[in-house]
């Protein structure tokens, strides 16, 4: 069992092929995060069968070459996983959206999200984006999108609901991204 203790870095992957064991393990953290309050989508209570159908759909769109899929593992298995929507409008071919980012609550505030978002831009850029946008609900994840040059948009009122049934407000952000040197 994992102490946490211990600063094993993660491994990032993308994964192009999403397998039955992978699925089984997202569904297996989003269940986690509804559970612990993640306005991810998803209401509670939450099973595992209307998981397991979420990443299958996804599975799809990866093998589509729709979206992508990264994830953050460790010695123990998944710590976190977040998603790149490419296929846009045509008049949108620049952008992508970044989606489900999703950290277990046992690896938070050990970078794994940062390491994951990271990840994101520079497979965005591998894609040829110059834009991304996302939303949010979580102030914790505001505070990291921020610190990472995000450009917060605003704020839309009961834009959501919170697992529990509550209104929540939405935060967008936009990236504009640079090559780098």
């Amino acid at each position: 069992m994992n102490d946490m203790t211990t600063e094993e870095t993660p491994r990032l992957r993308a994964l192009h092929t999403v397998s039955d064991d992978h699925v089984h393990a997202l569904a297996d953290l989003l269940i986690d995060c509804v559970e612990g309050g993640a306005s991810v989508s998803f209401m509670l209570p939450i099973t595992r069968e209307r998981a397991l159908a979420f990443w299958r759909k996804v599975a799809d769109g990866v093998a589509r070459g729709e979206r992508a899929l990264l994830v953050a593992e460790d010695a123990e298995g998944l710590l976190g996983t977040v998603q790149l929507v490419l296929d846009q409008p045509e008049n949108q071919p620049h952008r992508a959206e970044v989606s489900k980012m999703l950290v277990y609550r046992r690896a938070r505030r050990r970078g794994v999200g940062a390491l994951l978002m990271q990840a994101a831009e520079d497979l965005a850029r591998e894609h040829r984006k110059t834009l991304l946008v996302l939303d949010t609900s979580s102030a914790e994840a505001e505070r990291l999108y921020a610190r990472m040059g995000w450009q917060r948009v605003g704020v839309i009122p009961g834009f959501a609901l919170l697992p529990e049934g509550e209104p929540c407000g939405t935060t967008f952000f936009y990236l504009a991204l640079q090559e780098r040197a």
